[in-house]
């Protein structure tokens, strides 16, 4: 029997959370494992490790262009993962289980900070709607799982996470893996870094290896039905994390920012107060220091990273 059982660990919070957990008494599982969108698969890998614990990290996703041309498929994919995973674990009588959305599947229009209790209260943004909805369902089905089977399963909501192992895609990526990625290529060019806007729009990032100590702390003590938002609470302008990249990367080159190019949101801040209810001196790895270690592991393992 296994602990603990890992869906999408070859992601970013899964390869975390590997480091973390180590081999022994774990279970990681990669989608060379098994077609998780196939139900008989993924029950026959519940009923072989028969995990105690399960970290559902797995997720198809993309940039904004792949979510607005591939909505269809990304709702059904997710909608599937996710509806597997958790009738697995059910039927294999799994303890506990955390899964995780992301601050995108928040209504469009909103009050900020971004709430817990305001997730269902209107439609996500256009552009990544499939998605969106997908993700909410993980909160509906745990709920629902909870009500009528007493299925201990919660949610987290992590904001901005980056990290080693994370998708360092050029074009529709996260703005940290993508920026490590088009300053290491400027380097090599002996080129200037272009950067969008004003650089003033301010937002939170969270190295990924807190939210996997977090994780590992929320299946241990966190027995709330609603979902927690798993982030710092602290914000960062672009500028200033643009400056950090340059700095970590060495970039010798000049930053050239584009006022004709729009900033997008000026402030997307998440509200921490429960968490911090819960863990008043959690200590959050500063992004000088992520960046760092971000920028070690792109470069230690360029070119073989996803993009």
């Amino acid at each position: 029997m296994a602990r603990y059982l890992v869906t999408g660990s070859a992601g970013m919070l899964g390869s975390s959370l590997r480091r973390l957990l180590g081999e022994e008494g774990a279970v990681y599982l990669t989608r060379e494992d098994a077609d998780l969108t196939n139900f008989e698969a993924t029950a026959a890998l519940f009923r072989t490790h028969k995990p105690e614990y399960v970290i559902h990290c797995a997720a198809v996703v993309g940039g904004i262009g792949s979510n607005s041309v591939h909505s269809g498929e990304y709702f059904r994919h997710n909608i599937l993962i996710n509806l597997n995973v958790l009738e697995a674990a059910r039927k294999t009588g799994v303890k506990r289980l955390i899964s995780f959305m992301s601050t995108c599947v928040f209504p469009d229009k909103t009050e900020y900070p971004l709430k817990e209790t305001n997730l269902h209260n209107g439609a996500p943004h256009p552009s990544n709607f499939g998605y969106a909805y997908a993700k909410r369902m993980l909160e509906v089905q745990s709920s629902a799982y909870r009500k009528e089977w007493n299925c201990d399963f919660i949610v987290a909501i992590p904001t901005n996470m980056y990290g080693p192992c994370d998708d360092f895609a050029l074009e529709g990526g996260h703005v940290i893996p993508s920026l490590i990625h088009r300053c290491f290529l400027r380097q090599q060019e002996g080129a200037d870094l272009p950067a969008w806007g004003s650089g003033a729009p301010l937002r939170e990032f969270v190295y990924v290896d807190d939210i996997a100590r977090l994780a590992l702390w929320a299946l241990e003590h966190y027995r709330e039905e609603d979902p927690i938002i798993f982030s710092s609470g602290i914000e960062r302008s672009i500028k200033e994390l643009v400056e950090i990249v340059a700095d970590k990367m060495k970039f010798t080159g000049k930053i050239i920012w584009d006022p004709t190019k729009p900033d997008g949101q000026f402030r997307k801040p998440s509200d921490t107060t429960k968490l911090r209810r819960y863990l008043p001196d959690f200590q959050f790895t500063p992004l000088d220091e992520g960046i760092e270690k971000s920028v070690e592991w792109f470069k230690a393992n360029y070119p073989n990273i996803r993009q």
